[in-house]
């Protein structure tokens, strides 16, 4: 949660190299485990998705994987798209920016109409250019760095709210509904923490409260001992601090900033938001913290279905992005459906006129791609549990 690139024969070697180093899939795209396959007719539409099935973040991609798979086959039974039926091709992108353009080049080799997913921002940037270069549709549905869309590029779309739009609401609850005068904001120089963490300090010092950053720093992403940083923080004493990147490291801190008695409240973004988050800081450590986020599937009343259908596929819980991916998968669907063709230009036109009542909302796109109306919400860790924030 990047300037446009060429994307030549060296790097999509470099990325292939990657691949293989990073745990990805040398033997190029496999269908998605549960994804229907081709009609009576022999017709099937592909439609790649890209997120992280290896490494740190593994747990999401997994979560939006199946996510897909469910809409999928809920799609397929009812007739599929214009009588053809959807097989979904996903790739591992590992969160890694090489890794991704790998995925994204494979997911071109195999096909695929439209592309639906991505996670980390750092991924999705770089693959998106190579989507791009080949006129192929993307829906957007976790990463929401604003650098995406500032790519301009007209295929991709974010039903996700943008950077802007989380910063915007981190800083009104911050600012103006807990009247933080000193705010600190720590990110780990990840693409998405990175522009969170800059796009929250403009709002925060623009702020007509008269609000400052008193810290604004980064650690390692791999960091476990934030010793020095919390104590850097215990100095400044700041009313309000802020960690915008993911949930391993924030629980880790969050531990560590209630241990040492840092002042003021905590928050994350939505790249922590997840509730192991709560079991790595502990149950008391994490009372209390706010998190920005989308809408996760337990707090919206029309998704009730959605989560007693997953649960009785796959045995568990959706994850918080499992509501987005599922509704991109629909958005995407209804798109074609309207076009009625693979056309890929045509497929991009359809997108942009969007206007579909999804799980998380209205679906309906700026010119730039991005939600005419913004998603985040603000919730709060409850006795062990995130409830929405009052």
């Amino acid at each position: 949660m990047k300037k446009q690139t060429l994307i030549g024969i060296g790097a999509v070697i470099l990325g292939m190299l990657s691949l293989t180093a990073c745990g990805g899939n040398p033997d190029g795209a496999k269908p998605a485990t549960g994804a229907a396959e081709g009609s009576a007719s022999g017709k099937e539409i592909k439609i790649g998705m890209m997120f992280p099935l290896s490494g740190n973040e593994a747990k999401m991609g997994q979560d939006m994987k199946q996510a897909a798979e469910l809409a999928a086959v809920e799609i397929n039974a009812e007739g599929g798209i214009n009588g053809s039926k959807i097989k979904l091709v996903a790739q591992d992108d590992a969160c890694d920016p090489q890794t991704a353009t790998a995925a994204a080049n494979k997911l071109v080799s195999e096909g695929v109409t439209a592309v639906v997913g991505g996670y980390c921002s750092g991924a999705v940037i770089p693959a998106t250019g190579v989507f791009h270069q080949n006129g192929i549709p993307m829906v957007v549905t976790a990463a929401d760095s604003q650098k995406i869309a500032d790519q301009k590029f007209p295929e991709i779309f974010m039903i996700n709210g943008t950077g802007l739009h989380q910063a915007q609401m981190a800083t009104k609850h911050m600012v103006n509904k807990i009247g933080a005068k000193k705010v600190a904001i720590i990110h780990d120089n990840s693409a998405f923490a990175k522009d969170l963490a800059e796009v929250t300090k403009k709002q925060v010092e623009s702020a007509s409260a008269g609000s400052k950053v008193v810290v604004f720093d980064a650690v390692n992403p791999d960091e476990t001992d934030f010793s020095s940083l919390v104590s850097k923080l215990k100095q400044a004493q700041p009313d309000a601090t802020y960690w915008t990147a993911y949930y391993k490291g924030g629980g880790l801190f969050i531990k560590q900033f209630k241990q040492q008695g840092v002042s003021g409240i905590i928050g994350v973004g939505d790249g922590a938001n997840d509730k192991m988050l709560i079991d790595i800081a502990g149950k008391d450590a994490a009372e209390g913290t706010f998190i920005t986020g989308s809408p996760a599937a337990e707090f919206l009343p029309e998704a009730k279905k959605f989560i007693d259908d997953y649960k009785a596929k796959f045995s568990q819980e959706p994850g918080p992005y499992s509501a987005l991916q599922y509704d991109g998968i629909k958005v995407m669907a209804d798109a074609i459906k309207r076009t009625g063709s693979t056309d890929k230009k045509a497929i991009t036109e359809a997108l942009a006129k969007s206007d579909l009542k999804t799980l998380t909302g209205q679906v309906s796109f700026t010119p730039q791609g991005t939600l005419k109306k913004s998603n985040f919400v603000v919730l709060q860790v409850k006795e062990g549990n995130f409830a929405p924030s009052k």
